[in-house]
């Protein structure tokens, strides 16, 4: 860091596999997106090119090879994965993942009903391919899905070669692990943890209430992902204690 400060709270060092931050591209220009990684690449661990970005974007293998420069993993958006399969074309979906040098892939069923059982044969699948993460969560607010069943398909998928399970938030922060205000579902993520490894969960939170939530729960090496990218420094300051809504959380309590 820039300065010396005792009392700050210590981050596992890149590349890790606890403590990543995902962070959702909705489209950045090319430009935009060399500006973000000058700034933001020590503290960035996935980058997320948001649901179908990656189809509409121009200069696609560009973007890609500025965040390649970086040694920056990068994989396109569930939701691309869900409109590949209900067209028939898991297998075009592998080839245009090689064919764009992608080794980190999201299956998810935010969008369309994939039997679970379906489901996991498709993470094993990808599994021979790269890096897979799999989402767990409706993007549909009125499709409640009990603590218990989250706790079933999150371990399921894992058991099927899942690196890590995304708690579904859509990017607004107000379904899946949320209630429509963006409050979190307290009582679902608490009995998630109690079953499931918290350094397996990446918990998508765009909102800065509900990253301070997982902070102050789980601490300073929370995963967290659907990070815009603006927000990418403040965040890591929050996690650090060197925000106002943390600035005690790693103090010695007589300095508290």
């Amino acid at each position: 860091m820039n300065f010396n400060l005792t009392q700050i709270p210590e981050r596992v060092a890149k590349p890790r596999m606890k403590g990543i931050t995902m962070v959702m591209d909705k489209g950045l220009s090319i430009e935009e997106s060399k500006n973000f990684m000058s700034i933001a690449y020590p503290h960035v661990d996935i980058v997320k090119l948001g649901f179908g970005t990656s189809y509409v974007t121009p200069n696609l293998r560009e973007k890609l090879e500025i965040y390649r420069s970086y040694d920056m993993p990068v994989y396109f958006g569930g939701t691309l994965f869900e409109a590949f399969l209900i067209r028939n074309q898991f297998d075009d979906y592998i080839s245009v993942c090689k064919d764009y040098g992608i080794s980190y892939m999201e299956v998810s069923d935010g969008s369309i009903t994939i039997p679970h059982a379906e489901k996991c044969g498709y993470i094993e699948k990808l599994t021979k391919h790269g890096t897979v993460l799999s989402e767990v969560g409706s993007k549909d607010a009125a499709h409640i899905i009990p603590p218990y069943k989250w706790i079933e398909l999150m371990r399921a998928e894992l058991d099927a070669g899942s690196t890590y399970v995304i708690a579904e938030a859509r990017e607004a922060g107000n379904v899946g692990i949320y209630r429509g205000s963006g409050e979190v579902r307290e009582g679902l993520v608490q009995e998630i943890l109690t079953q499931i490894p918290e350094e397996k969960i990446i918990w998508e939170a765009p909102q800065k209430a509900q990253q301070l939530y997982f902070i102050e729960l789980i601490g300073a090496n929370v995963n967290l992902g659907n990070i815009a990218p603006a927000e990418m420094l403040s965040l890591e300051a929050m996690r650090v204690g060197l925000r106002g809504d943390t600035f005690h959380m790693f103090l010695d309590k007589e300095m508290a």
